[in-house]
């Protein structure tokens, strides 16, 4: 699954314990601009240092697997919970600002001769 909008906030990296880590990122989802969302999606382990170059105020592009678990409280209620594991973050507008200073071709290369010299190619 994906989905695109803009980063409202990055999350420090949180050492949940000596083993587990992990990293939240807020998005503004606009599908309605009237009503914007706020979706929270979650990097664990060595997925965290996805969002190492993502700031506030980007578009970006999020992948995602949705997760869920059900859960035994003590006194034997099931309870259960949804998580949007992030597994890749496309920053948009980068490649497309930089595609803007760089043609998508090459200009062509005037390979005529100079004015009054002979072309001695044989076609």
């Amino acid at each position: 699954m994906d989905v695109k909008g803009k980063v409202h906030f990055v999350s420090d990296v949180i050492n949940v314990t000596d083993t587990f880590r992990k990293r939240e990122l807020v998005v503004e989802f606009a599908e309605n601009p009237q009503y914007p969302e706020f979706v929270k999606f979650e990097a664990i382990q060595d997925r965290v240092s996805l969002m190492d170059d993502v700031k506030v105020g980007q578009d970006v592009e999020v992948f995602f697997n949705l997760k869920g678990r059900e859960w035994t409280n003590k006194q034997g209620e099931k309870q259960y919970f949804n998580t949007l594991q992030l597994w890749k973050v496309n920053v948009l507008g980068a490649a497309e600002a930089g595609s803007q200073a760089t043609p998508a071709y090459a200009p062509p290369v005037d390979i005529s001769s100079a004015p009054g010299e002979d072309d001695d190619l044989p076609f």
